[in-house]
């Protein structure tokens, strides 16, 4: 199992270094850095003594080891537009983007997998059809266009959520958030609800076509014969045996719940991570770009860890590293 870590953890550190290198010609090559920090007043001296100290000089290879140095440390240079360091920046603004996100997945979480799981046994009632009929709405409307017709429903209509801003936030340690005061967790509702309904509908497909696969085992054929309870076949073995899928396709989404929340963050002008990004592409920003991109890839390579090593956790009968470890 170490061993099996280990070697993740070596392949998530060679993803980290290909997209800090994405990273580095982005920030190095896409404009020039000393342009937009200078005026156009600056002399072509000045010019050059800055473009000195900032090493901008140095040979390639020594600028990508000092940027991914520095990233390492959780140092990003400074802002082009806002003038600060883009690490103080991000840190600011990810309590929010996290807290959007955790919400998402448990909404898709407690609502899609009973919803999958329903329809997998009952297939033919009424009530799937109509939960099959609301996932296909689900994976077919944009998420902007969801967010729009919530707004106007609950917002313009019923006069019942807030339809933009995070709402009144507390610090609660070196965590600021907005989900221990009444107005944080209304005008969370809506956000959540639209960056995780095609994760939700993803997720009762995926959780019915596997019930509907597992039900038609041999093993469940036994079970039956044995004389199981139905709650039994259904929760101890169906369930469990449809996990893994279930696993891998939620580890993955919870990252792009978070990598794509740029377009819910947008429409209810959420202060998150995406929306920063967001205005760094108008402003050309490109620190904060290169950051975004550098710790959205590390929350992806951080969740699939996660994900390989609760395989095992799950199905003793997964074998790591290629083969079986017995042999």
């Amino acid at each position: 199992m170490l061993g099996y870590i280990l070697r993740r953890f070596g392949q998530s550190v060679l993803v980290l270094l290909v997209v800090g290198l994405i990273a580095f010609t982005m920030f190095r090559y896409i404009g020039d850095p000393v342009n937009q920090m200078v005026g156009v007043e600056t002399s072509p001296e000045e010019r050059d003594a800055l473009r000195e100290r900032l090493g901008l000089n140095d040979p390639m290879l020594v600028q990508y080891g000092r940027y991914m140095l520095n990233a390492a440390q959780f140092e990003f240079g400074i802002s082009y537009q806002f003038k600060e360091p883009v690490d103080s920046l991000i840190l600011s603004r990810l309590p929010a983007t996290l807290e959007l996100s955790i919400v998402s997945a448990i909404f898709a979480l407690l609502i899609g997998m009973p919803m999958g799981v329903y329809t997998g046994i009952y297939r033919d009632s009424w009530l799937s059809q109509i939960f099959m009929t609301l996932s296909l709405i689900g994976i077919s409307l944009p998420t902007f266009l969801v967010g729009i017709l919530l707004i106007f429903l609950f917002a313009v209509n019923l006069h019942l959520l807030p339809s933009f801003g995070r709402g009144e936030t507390v610090d609660f340690g070196f965590w600021r958030t907005g989900l221990l005061t009444t107005s944080g967790l209304l005008a969370v509702i809506m956000p959540a609800i639209t960056l995780g309904l095609f994760q939700m509908t993803l997720i009762m497909r995926l959780v019915r076509s596997e019930m509907l696969e597992v039900l038609r085992t041999d093993y469940i054929k036994f079970a039956r014969a044995r004389g199981l309870t139905s709650r039994a076949i259904y929760f101890s073995h169906a369930l469990k045996n449809t996990l893994i899928p279930v696993i891998t396709i939620t580890g993955l989404q919870l990252g792009s719940i978070i990598a794509f929340a740029i377009i819910t963050e947008t429409v209810f002008q959420w202060p998150g991570m995406g929306l920063l990004f967001l205005q760094a592409v108008q402003n050309v920003d490109i620190p904060i770009m290169a950051a975004y991109l550098l710790l959205i890839a590390f929350l992806f390579v951080l969740i699939n860890l996660i994900v390989d090593i609760l395989y095992t956790v799950v199905d003793p009968r997964v074998r790591v590293g290629g083969g079986s470890e017995a042999g």
